[in-house]
């Protein structure tokens, strides 16, 4: 069996990602895919973290975890989507940096499900825009507490991802960065299904839309429709075309507001994200979906 553990991050997919493979159950159930809500799993998982205490389920108990949780009678790949696998919106940052907790977190995840082979799946994102989303959201304090201690610079997804491979011991990683969604919507969707080009799935075109005016919207129906077999180079010319023509007014900008960040801070940051995501995209144990 194939467990599916889609971390989120925090303020990149949301639940859009359970969305889209939500309605699509009825083609990814024929594929003996199931797509597990976070109401069914997520108690299930907090009992058995913690009665497990750092080790691995039983067969026994794996089955009982499975019989709670799933609705289909044999399943052969399982989908979990939730940023809550990361905790609440303060872990983002940690004495330590950028998600100090991705490592364990990740590898606990696994150790519920041992005879399984697990695959993790998740967004990076500019921590100038990552933070001014979190912030608003953040219940344990002010910008202080929420940095802990780091300074901008001190936020680095090279440091996160490596200790994500590190823990994970050899498991599939697939990455992406949450600001190219809109071009490689389809893609991840593909992926994290495991659904080949053969099974026909809604939603593509999902992320595009909510930056179209109507008009661009309607463009891009007009554009897609009657094409079967669109390659995947195609499709996403089609994309960014249509975007640079039809966005929104200010669909593609983000201000960045937070304490003490200047234009120059932000723009250091965006850099050493660039360089990070370079890194990352190359690193062993990782698959990054490029747009």
């Amino acid at each position: 069996m194939q467990m599916v553990f889609h971390l989120g991050v925090h303020a990149t997919d949301g639940d859009r990602l359970l969305r889209t493979l939500q309605e699509n159950q009825p083609q990814l159930r024929h594929a003996r895919t199931e797509v597990v809500v976070p109401e069914r799993h997520k108690d299930i998982f907090d009992e058995a973290l913690q009665s497990l205490a750092g080790g691995n389920s039983t067969p026994e108990m794996e089955q009982i975890m499975l019989d709670a949780m799933l609705e289909a009678e044999d399943p052969q790949r399982v989908i979990m989507s939730t940023a809550t696998f990361m905790g609440a919106f303060g872990r983002v940052v940690g004495r330590e940096g950028l998600y100090p907790q991705i490592g364990r977190r990740a590898a606990a995840l696994t150790r519920l499900f041992p005879s399984a082979r697990t695959e993790f799946f998740l967004a990076i994102r500019n921590p100038a825009t990552l933070l001014s989303d979190v912030l608003p959201q953040f219940t344990g304090g002010d910008y202080t507490e929420l940095m802990q201690g780091n300074q901008p610079m001190d936020l680095r997804w090279r440091d996160a991802i490596q200790r994500l491979v590190a823990s994970v011991q050899g498991r599939r990683i697939v990455i992406w960065c949450h600001e190219d969604v809109p071009l490689i919507w389809p893609e991840i969707v593909r992926m994290v299904a495991g659904a080949g080009p053969d099974i026909p799935l809604k939603g593509g075109s999902a992320y595009v839309n909510d930056l179209l005016t109507d008009e661009g919207a309607q463009q891009l129906r007009d554009a897609l429709s009657g094409q079967d077999q669109l390659s995947v180079s195609r499709r996403r010319a089609i994309f960014t075309n249509i975007i640079a023509q039809h966005a929104k007014p200010d669909a593609l900008d983000q201000s960045v507001k937070l304490p003490g960040w200047t234009q120059d801070v932000v723009d250091q940051v965006t850099e050493t994200y660039r360089a990070d995501v370079a890194e990352i995209a190359v690193l062993p144990g990782v698959e990054f979906i490029l747009p």
